[in-house]
């Protein structure tokens, strides 16, 4: 089945090209389907970029998905043209009333500023406590999990004294989860961001489990026991080039970055990337789809957030 996505997006083209199944809405309005309803709120600043990384992830399912993009506030986008955000962008007034299967919040260039340094933390913490009605399950990549740790559980941030940037090996520590299902004991993932989550500070919270983490980077993916929220410290969406571009617009910007580990061939930048974690990434988004969102939620959707079934975890 495919993804829905509004009329004209640009990623549509991109998708189309590489063989990915998509429909516009307007198409998708005349099927007697009921399709799972997931909300991208995008924070990064590329987010036409962003658009298509995420996209390109949640095709990778039998189900038919209707994506509904929304923006945190209404100030103007330095990286994305504003008649983009205009029309295919919805701010959180006219989300509000709705309900939706699965929402996924991306991650923010604001790993070394304090949350309460950060503009828009008052209407993230908003939505965050909206979720909890209005979402069966929210995943959190990166700079959001780290906000939604902080507001939701109490779990605090720690700057690193310098970027973790490269690919890590992860293990699995609750192999019988099926987030991982298909997953191999020793896995890749990208790592891009100035603080971290420890893994202590995750464990003292009862109603979460630790599902994969690495040697290097830490806690990679742990969610809630009934499934409700998913946190992924990593960018398992990232393109082949994301890395390298992230690197040279450092160098240019007179940052003096570390080569990203693990990434380039010999660590030579004038090298092509080896990509190591694509198969991964798409089971991760694949089985959100299928056990944290399609498995969890109410047919009816009047009843997301009061009905939940059986948590995926506690079924292994």
């Amino acid at each position: 089945m495919p993804i829905t996505i509004p009329d004209g997006l640009p990623a549509t083209g991109v998708l189309q090209r590489e063989n990915i199944f998509c429909i516009s809405r307007s198409r998708a309005e005349h099927q007697d389907i009921r399709p799972m309803r997931i909300l991208l709120l995008n924070l990064m600043p590329k987010k036409i970029e962003t658009e298509i990384h995420l996209l390109r992830m949640l095709s990778n399912t039998p189900l038919q998905v209707h994506i509904d993009l929304m923006r945190i506030d209404d100030r103007p986008s330095k990286n994305t043209p504003i008649e983009h955000m205009e029309t295919f962008y919805k701010n959180f007034a006219a989300i509000r009333d709705s309900k939706f299967d699965g929402m996924i919040i991306t991650g923010a260039p604001l790993g070394q500023v304090d949350f309460a340094d950060v503009h828009f933390m008052d209407a993230m913490k908003e939505i965050l406590d909206w979720t909890t009605e209005n979402v069966t399950s929210t995943m959190f990549l990166c700079w959001a999990a780290q906000a939604a740790m902080y507001h939701l559980y109490g779990v605090r941030k720690y700057v690193l004294p310098k970027k973790i940037s490269g690919v890590y090996p992860h293990r699995l520590v609750n192999p019988l989860s099926p987030i991982i299902r298909g997953f191999d004991d020793i896995f890749d993932a990208p790592h891009s961001r100035y603080a971290e989550i420890r893994k202590g500070d995750i464990e003292q919270v009862t109603d979460l489990e630790i599902i994969a983490d690495s040697e290097i980077a830490g806690p990679y993916i742990f969610a809630h026991k009934e499934g409700k929220h998913l946190f992924v410290t990593g960018h398992s969406e990232y393109e082949p080039l994301c890395l390298k571009d992230e690197y040279e617009r450092d160098l240019q910007a007179g940052i003096k970055p570390e080569i990203p580990e693990n990434y380039f061939p010999r660590d030579d930048p004038s090298a092509d990337p080896i990509v190591t974690w694509k198969s991964h990434g798409n089971l991760l988004f694949s089985n959100w789809i299928n056990h944290y969102v399609y498995q969890l939620t109410p047919f009816r959707e009047t009843e997301i957030g009061k009905i939940r079934t059986t948590s995926p975890l506690q079924r292994t």
